[in-house]
């Protein structure tokens, strides 16, 4: 006599493997794309210093690319965890600038320091590397300290850009394969 497969349990496993699956080959997906956007970091990296760009196209960052730019004054402070190019912990100090145009302005790591009291800046002529930034989508982090009680904060790193998605994509196709090795393991003892 021959058992016939439970439907609703068979449908579940079934469709919840198959969204696993699915999400595994996104993310391998996932992985071309960040391979994609790391080239283009890296030629980003070799091109010409631009003017800091006051509005971004938030599709087209220009991560990593040198760029300069002038702050007329710094509108407000903040600073954030980070390290100094000796690759210390501490602050790095960031100025959010008037630009004297139209637009947002400009946000500026002017340098690190294991204190985070807002360090002695009036603003000035800047170059150094445009970084994503969780606030401003992205900032300028200068080549030097701009305020003598700073060092200079260690440059944007195209090492620390994440790029998990194929660890991602295995622990999806992982949890598919135990999804539905338990799956057989709960209908033999059924039987």
């Amino acid at each position: 006599m021959t058992r016939r497969l439970p439907l609703i349990p068979t449908l579940l496993v079934g469709f919840a493997c198959a969204v696993m699956i699915g999400l595994g080959v996104w993310q391998l997906q996932r992985a071309e794309e960040k391979a994609d956007l790391k080239a283009q970091y890296r030629v980003a990296a070799t091109l010409s210093v631009m003017a800091f760009p006051v509005v971004p196209d938030p599709e087209a960052l220009p991560l990593f690319r040198r760029a300069a730019g002038l702050c007329l004054n710094p509108a407000g402070w903040r600073t954030k965890a980070g390290r100094n190019r000796s690759g210390e912990n501490g602050w790095v100090h960031i100025a959010q600038c008037g630009s004297g145009v139209e637009g947002p302005g400009m946000a500026v790591e002017v340098g690190w320091s294991r204190s985070s009291a807002v360090p002695d800046w009036s603003g000035g002529r800047v170059s150094g590397v445009i970084t994503s930034d969780a606030e401003s989508m992205i900032r300028l982090v200068s080549d030097r300290a701009l305020s003598p009680e700073l060092e200079p904060s260690a440059p944007p790193d195209m090492n620390e850009v994440p790029d998990n998605h194929w660890s991602y994509a295995i622990q999806w196709f992982a949890f598919a394969a135990l999804a539905f090795g338990i799956y057989l393991i709960a209908l033999r003892r059924r039987v």
